[in-house]
């Protein structure tokens, strides 16, 4: 039974709502509180699984209240719904909540909503990490990239384009972004998987706004240095990975889903790196002690790896389900039947290629192709392969001159 809490200090708004929902009253358990204090009230009584608030209340309105949620329950979902679309209430509300709804909304919007969330606890089961993960807001990005983001907009001579190559450099604020321009406030009637097409729609005032706002982004800057992890060589498999991906032979309708993901497949490390420091390092130094890939010595320790990390960030914040599954399942994509080519398997494959490329010397852990030849079989691409090494080989070569 789903536990859900609604927020709002209309009770035409509840009365409304109740008629709207009363098909799920099998699967769903919902309360109703008139005022952010009233609901801090319930969800200190008793668990709930998602929080879904008006923006605009009287006392403590939205941002205040789901600030408080995220503090002090953050493995609670938080859901804004509101009828304030204005630039200044989605800035109040990135921070703080995974998705936003608008009013009106229909049911079977917002029961895709809070099903998607509740699922996605399958995803990751470890209570502690799924509450570090749900209290970010943001993620970090490189120094530099964010520097050369803030001088590009502030040059009003700046393209559209270029502002947009320099977001697809980072991971954190490439997720970001996607979250943004896929949520309500700004009325996309369909998902956006394309750094150029959501910097397009989100246009260069809300750009301004979003990076200006210290509650948005925050630049990566570790306390002290981290053995075996650096941001800028996560960075740079990121975008090599993705640009592989993009070259593999996916249908056309998913070649913005295999490069998103393939940009966004790491973000579990930068989540680690940043808010379970400590932990990674420990992980990394047992990766030769194990003889095993960082993943399988993850799951070794702890039942799942940075791959369900950062799935279930980005499903969280309303990521289009695809982009979430090819990002959880980069490295065993076998793990779901898959019958054709897709986002997910041109990602688990773009990422051994570079891999590859970044490598001094081949594995000796199995970490490669080899490891999942009957999966390559049951797609019918592995006399592909050795064509595919010389793309990557050529892709890796054309970034460096860029």
């Amino acid at each position: 039974m789903r536990r859900i809490l609604f927020v709002d200090d209309e009770p035409l708004f509840f009365e409304g709502l109740q008629r709207m929902l009363r098909t799920q009253k099998n699967g769903w358990e919902m309360a109703f509180a008139p005022s952010g204090d009233a609901a801090l009230a319930l969800l200190a009584a008793s668990p709930f699984d998602v929080i879904v608030s008006d923006m605009r209340m009287p006392g403590m309105d939205g941002a205040a209240l789901l600030a408080r949620v995220r503090e002090e329950y953050p493995q609670v979902v938080r859901i804004v719904l509101s009828g304030q679309t204005e630039l200044a209430t989605a800035l109040q509300a990135v921070p703080v909540a995974h998705q936003f709804l608008t009013k009106p909304c229909d049911a079977q919007m917002l029961r895709v909503a809070v099903e998607r969330a509740c699922h996605l606890k399958a995803v990751l089961l470890d209570d502690s990490i799924r509450g570090t993960v749900g209290a970010l807001g943001e993620l970090p990005a490189l120094p530099r990239t964010y520097q050369a983001l803030t001088q590009a907009l502030a040059n009003p001579d700046m393209s559209m384009q270029n502002i947009a190559n320099i977001i697809e450099l980072d991971v954190g604020i490439s997720a970001k972004i996607l979250q943004l321009v896929n949520s309500a406030f700004f009325g996309v009637a369909r998902s956006i998987t394309n750094i150029q097409h959501a910097v397009s729609y989100l246009g260069i005032g809300t750009l301004k706004s979003l990076v200006l706002s210290v509650e948005v982004f925050r630049v990566f800057a570790p306390k002290v240095p981290l053995e075996g992890f650096s941001l800028e060589d996560l960075q740079r498999h990121a975008r090599l990975t993705s640009s592989i991906a993009a070259r593999l032979p996916v249908p056309k309708y998913l070649v913005d889903i295999a490069i998103v993901a393939g940009m966004l497949h790491d973000v579990g490390k930068l989540i680690m790196a940043w808010k379970l420091p400590e932990r990674l390092v420990k992980l990394l130094a047992k990766v030769p002690e194990e003889q095993c890939p960082l993943y399988q010595v993850e799951e070794k320790e702890y039942g799942f790896s940075h791959a369900e990390i950062g799935a279930y960030l980005l499903g969280l914040w309303g990521l289009p389900y695809a982009v979430v599954e090819a990002v959880a399942l980069h490295h065993a994509p076998d793990r779901v039947p898959h019958r054709n080519f897709d986002a997910g398997a041109a990602v688990y494959i773009a990422n051994i290629l570079a891999r590859e490329l970044e490598s001094s010397s081949p594995s000796p852990w199995g970490d490669g192709l080899q490891s999942h030849q009957e999966y390559l079989i049951s797609l019918g691409v592995q006399e592909d392969i050795p064509n595919w090494r010389a793309m990557a080989a050529e892709t890796k070569s054309l970034l460096v001159e860029t």
